[in-house]
């Protein structure tokens, strides 16, 4: 069993084959140069199509990210320079391999996601959390659509959702962190990737069962904590508004109140043109936002974690952690706690040859849930107006990991 996106991935690799080294790098090439281009020419030159403008104008430290990816993404393909970048191990893994996925995943993502955000699904949900959100996880009702939105699409689309929202004064300043932080988890789809990386595909309904269950005590405890319960409940514009909106009237239902909602909703979608139009954008911000990104950290932390000791030695303080929770192979797990924290793939693809399946499980979870890593969601993070910072993000990642680690690990003994 599984999702319809995944299945429609597979046909697309198996199709594009051979072709999809060449592809990406294409597409990371491309992005670069038009990226160089943006800069040089000005903000302004693209004020009249404002999706490339997003796209394309970046500040300094995401333009030299975007070259570098292109620089790896040439040397890899054409095996250039030291074997360290082009590696089987290292280039060769991202590059003809995890690449292939993202490609293939972002091309059906993108395209069907405005059927679940658009026609009044997200709507219709809200409605329903809206007495639930407040006292589990003080936030507004609404804040279930971008969570919603990040399980069936993907982290991004959550925390684009989240910064709009934010900057249109519908959250606070802890609200947005909190959301953007908690919230903006990795979808279905990614989930799938990362359990058939570490060969656990048969494990799927209680591998995500296992990640909602940590999530969920994570989700409780995070904004009650250090540093997100320290961010102010202001505005972004000082300005207050009703934190009822999205709550039924007095005398409707709660289920006529979010069929409404969501028939209204699903109103305003009345272009063929506009539906497809959408979800050409979403593929290509998510090919050209995404992969050069995961090209550029995803590569420079393969080189650390195989060429140095350096996330062994940030690993070595959990090796007593994991061998008390009775974590089999627990050194070689060890050094993939904190490697997520530069790209969730890099846990289980570094943990994928560990012969203990409860491990691989343990680690691919844990990789998911830990949900702040820097060739993805941390990056955007970054750069959205949300209100945090790198030290925030490095401080939730391991406060995260803390907490999800022990949940993981006893319905990982239960499992197995």
């Amino acid at each position: 069993m599984t999702i319809p996106v995944s299945v429609l991935a597979g046909w697309a690799q198996d199709l594009l084959a051979n072709h999809l080294s060449l592809i990406m790098m294409i597409i990371i090439i491309i992005t670069a140069l038009a990226s160089i281009i943006a800069k040089i020419a000005g903000k302004e030159v693209l004020a009249k199509t404002p999706f490339f403008q997003n796209l394309f104008y970046t500040n300094g430290f995401w333009l030299t990210t975007r070259i570098l990816a292109a620089v790896f993404a040439v040397m890899v393909y054409f095996q250039l320079g030291p074997e360290a970048v082009h590696g089987p191990n290292t280039g060769q893994l991202l590059l003809d391999s995890l690449l292939h996925v993202l490609f293939a995943v972002f091309l059906f993502a993108g395209v069907f996601l405005p059927l679940l955000t658009n026609f009044g699904l997200l709507e219709l949900f809200g409605a329903f959390m809206t007495k639930i959100m407040r006292p589990l996880f003080k936030l507004p009702g609404r804040s279930s659509i971008d969570a919603l939105a990040s399980w069936i699409g993907d982290g991004t689309i959550g925390v684009l959702l989240t910064s709009k929202q934010y900057e249109g004064g519908f959250y606070t300043k802890r609200e947005a962190a909190v959301i953007g932080t908690t919230f903006s988890v990795v979808s279905i789809t990614f989930s799938l990737v990362v359990l058939a990386e570490v060969g656990l595909s048969h494990l799927f309904v209680p591998f995500y069962l296992t990640i909602v269950a940590a999530g969920f005590v994570a989700a409780i405890i995070m904004p009650r904590i250090p540093p997100l319960s320290k961010k102010a409940d202001t505005y972004v514009n000082g300005e207050k508004t009703s934190a009822n909106a999205e709550e039924a009237p007095a005398n409707t239902s709660i289920v006529k109140f979010g069929y409404e909602k969501a028939l209204d909703r699903a109103k305003q979608e009345t272009s063929v043109y506009k539906f497809f139009k959408e979800g050409g954008q979403n593929i290509l911000d998510m090919w050209m936002g995404v992969a050069p990104i995961v090209m550029a950290f995803g590569l420079i932390a393969l080189i650390i974690a195989e060429y140095t000791p350096f996330f062994q030695w940030l690993g070595a303080p959990f090796v007593p952690l994991l061998k008390l929770m009775q974590i089999p192979f627990a050194e070689e797990a060890s050094q993939t706690i904190l490697i997520g924290f530069a790209d969730m793939f890099l846990p289980a693809i570094i943990g994928s040859g560990i012969e203990a399946e409860i491990t691989r499980f343990i680690i691919a979870a844990l990789s998911v849930t830990q949900l702040i890593y820097m060739s993805e969601v941390g990056g955007l993070l970054l750069g959205s107006k949300i209100p945090v910072n790198l030290f925030d993000l490095i401080v939730i990642f391991l406060l995260r990991t803390i907490i999800t680690l022990p949940i993981i690990t006893l319905i990982a003994h239960i499992i197995f």
